[in-house]
């Protein structure tokens, strides 16, 4: 097996690291390709106003001035040699991936872009903040369990526009009981915000943050798992169309399109 390994928060990542330790127990034949600096909220963004620059940081390992779709489309079709990946393995992502964060996470945007090139994909990422700021991030629990759970994952097979949304709660190893496949669930609050600073000149700038606030997800999503301690594994594909809405509009949009009134 042919392993790509990819992430957005860098080569220097400690859940590359981890990554690359879980797509060695499958294989020797394990590239890397990643960014040369943190690329976090960076979604499906393609670099398409400046150069990419390529540096090679190891035999099989590359990091590029670019965004983790750029990593995956480039080290498919330039830097890795021969035959293309069987698999591309993205994360294990410093935080969940979990509700509305799919659509602005680059490290969803790697394993989507592999699973457009027609190859099997696995987002994995660590939860974090759920014990306070100042816990220590459990990196154990996704060195303890990936490898076992990307192993189910291949022995079973999904479906080839799906790509597998893997998060690991924010616990020590021995306090995880039990895996679930869920649904992508959705916070009930807003939770993103803009911090508005001064810097030493006396002019504004922003920090965009997350606050610390739960939901109330029903049973059944990834939210729901990760807040009691569960791993969750999440089929997601790239169609976003909401199929209800269609068959309520058709009447009033089917046919001749309408002048204004």
């Amino acid at each position: 097996m042919r392993i790509l390994c990819t992430n957005d928060d860098g080569i220097h990542a400690t859940g590359l690291a981890i990554l690359e330790k879980i797509a060695r127990t499958f294989s020797d034949d394990v590239w890397v390709v990643a960014p040369e600096s943190e690329q976090s909220g960076a979604s499906r963004a393609l670099t398409l106003t400046a150069p990419i620059r390529v540096r090679q940081a190891g035999d099989k390992r590359f990091a590029i001035t670019g965004t983790p779709t750029d990593c995956v489309l480039l080290g498919v079709e330039h830097l890795i040699e021969g035959a293309k990946p069987d698999l591309v393995l993205s994360g294990v992502n410093r935080g969940q991936n979990i509700a509305e964060d799919v659509t602005f996470s680059g490290t969803i945007a790697g394993a989507m872009q592999g699973m457009q090139f027609g190859i099997p994909a696995i987002a994995l990422s660590q939860a974090r903040g759920f014990r306070g700021e100042e816990a220590a991030i459990p990196w154990e629990t996704a060195e303890t369990f990936g490898a076992g759970v990307v192993g189910q994952l291949l022995k079973h097979g999904w479906p080839k526009d799906v790509l597998m949304n893997v998060n690991f709660p924010d616990l020590p190893p021995d306090e995880v009981k039990e895996v679930e496949m869920t649904t992508q669930g959705r916070r009930d609050q807003h939770v993103i915000y803009a911090d508005k600073r001064t810097d030493l000149r006396g002019g504004s700038y922003f920090w965009l943050g997350f606050r610390g606030q739960l939901s109330s997800p029903p049973p059944g999503t990834d939210l729901r798992a990760i807040y009691e301690g569960r791993i969750s594994v999440t089929p997601l594909h790239i169609d976003l169309t909401h199929m209800q809405t269609i068959h309520d509009l058709k009447g009033v949009l089917g046919g001749a399109p309408p002048k204004a009134e």
